[in-house]
């Protein structure tokens, strides 16, 4: 293939690309769209329920702390479960699926490589500041102590 070939070849994948509107080059389809009606109205009822819990917490004072603390996690996790049943909770969910998946693919530092790169940090900030101290005090006794009073 020629390279005027591959350019071609390149810009027809590109408007295949957004003509099928593609979001992101993930191995996954991934459907492109708003919520439904549904969706939205769960989502509205989610927000209210939301805002119950946290009214409520605010609205009872005489009640004991532990109540109202109850109350409030009862109103999140009311709102949780209604979001999660719409395309919103789903995506999310899928999402906190493939970072969990992620995670276990990282090579963590161990315990001697941790406290090496922090010993490192720690050096050079203090060399840094010793050496932005020097440059401070340059200058103070260069413009403050003979700049200024060569002047009188």
């Amino acid at each position: 293939m020629t390279a005027v070939e591959i350019v071609e070849k390149s810009v027809q994948d590109v408007r295949l690309l957004r003509g099928n509107r593609v979001k992101s080059m993930n191995t996954k389809a991934e459907q492109v769209g708003g919520n439904s009606a549904a969706d939205i109205a769960k989502l509205v009822v989610a927000a209210i329920v939301l805002a119950a819990g946290v009214f409520a917490y605010y609205w009872y004072n005489d009640w004991a702390t532990w109540q109202r603390i109850l109350v409030l996690l009862g109103g999140f996790i009311a709102a949780g479960a209604i979001g999660f049943f719409t395309r919103t909770g789903h995506a999310l969910r899928d999402f906190l699926l493939e970072s969990n998946f992620e995670l276990r693919k990282v090579v963590w530092p161990t315990r001697q490589e941790t406290i090496q790169t922090t010993a490192v940090i720690f050096v050079v900030v203090v060399v840094l500041s010793l050496i932005l101290g020097l440059i401070d005090l340059t200058l103070k006794w260069t413009v403050l102590d003979h700049l200024l009073k060569a002047g009188r």
